[in-house]
């Protein structure tokens, strides 16, 4: 299984992150769209409604997954099995 992970901060998600992620649908069995949460940056939106929304964008990708993660985006990717990472 190909699978990728995406992270960023999404505060918001916006229709760049959307597209990044919609061209990438088709090289990918499974896409973590991943909010990397840092508790030094001050982010104007709460994780819950940052989840939700991305949640909400992806609805009817069934292969996007929305989670989120502290530490190195490495450590995420290993304990997810994601082997590509995907950037803008």
């Amino acid at each position: 299984m190909k699978k990728a992970v995406f992270s960023g901060s999404f505060d918001p998600i916006t229709k760049g992150h959307e597209y990044i992620v919609r061209q990438a649908l088709p090289l990918f069995d499974e896409i973590i769209v991943a909010i990397g949460v840092n508790i030094m940056k001050k982010n104007t939106f709460t994780l819950e409604q940052r989840l939700e929304w991305i949640r909400d964008v992806f609805s009817d990708c069934p292969n996007v997954k929305v989670k989120h993660y502290e530490g190195l985006t490495v450590d995420f990717c290993k304990d997810n099995s994601a082997s590509f990472i995907i950037r803008g």
